[in-house]
């Protein structure tokens, strides 16, 4: 998918001003400076360009130590040469995000919810412009619970065991087999800026048999593993390739 900077729902205009790729804001070129508050970054503050100008996969997980461990794992797999424990969180100066960069790997935590992971985006998104990223790639990796939301387990529950089951039986023969709470935001935005994304999650719980995650931690662990395990290996044939 070719990155694009034109708005479908609204009439272009032709300007000589440099427009910028994954975002669709003309007031942009306008401003002074873009704070981007959750990553304590700016576009005058900061040399983005030179920071995060050679970004070529960016991936996204819903905790920070997920995506310190990830850029820990890209170091060593593309053999990058720096320690691994001194890499630094970008956003260390803020207690909403953490951000690590390891050659052309940028991994970014995003938070809990489709309110947290857009806001994250958002800034993303801008951050990329702002650096003069092309060719970029973002993927999505975390965990989900399977399908449906039918839980028996909350502290709200206004259906019944046999609701619940139904709905479940419903979204299965409908060709569902996973629910995932951040896909739908990320495959949006990517969608509208125009940034190539995949979604790569691991699945805890099978709702069919239960609400509650039963296995141990161990395994739970190694089950977390898997997708950064899948995207490593797709960014290294393509990092090797070149």
């Amino acid at each position: 998918m070719a990155c694009c900077n034109q708005d479908p729902c609204k009439k272009q205009e032709t300007t000589s001003q440099e427009t910028c790729c994954y975002v669709s804001n003309p007031y942009l070129a306008t401003m002074k400076e873009d704070v981007l508050y959750h990553f304590d970054l700016g576009s005058k503050t900061h040399d983005l360009p030179a920071m995060f100008g050679d970004i070529k996969f960016v991936c996204t997980g819903g905790s920070s130590w997920r995506m310190k461990s990830f850029a820990q794992y890209m170091n060593a797999l593309l053999e990058l040469g720096c320690a691994t424990a001194d890499i630094p969180d970008i956003c260390a100066h803020t207690d909403r995000f953490s951000m690590y960069k390891v050659g052309p790997v940028l991994a970014v935590s995003h938070g809990m919810g489709i309110p947290s992971i857009s806001i994250m985006l958002n800034e993303l998104l801008k951050l990329l412009c702002h650096a003069k990223c092309t060719d970029v790639t973002a993927f999505r990796m975390g965990t989900s619970g399977g399908i449906g939301q039918a839980r028996l387990d909350g502290a709200f529950c206004h259906y019944t065991a046999e609701d619940k089951m139904n709905y479940l039986h419903c979204a299965i023969e409908s060709g569902i087999r996973n629910i995932e709470m951040e896909s739908a935001v990320f495959a949006a935005m990517c969608n509208r800026s125009g940034l190539p994304g995949a979604v790569i999650c691991v699945t805890l719980v099978d709702r069919l048999q239960g609400d509650q995650i039963g296995i141990s931690h161990e395994v739970l662990k190694e089950y977390q593993e898997r997708p950064q395990m899948l995207i490593g290996y797709y960014i290294k044939k393509r990092f090797c390739n070149k």
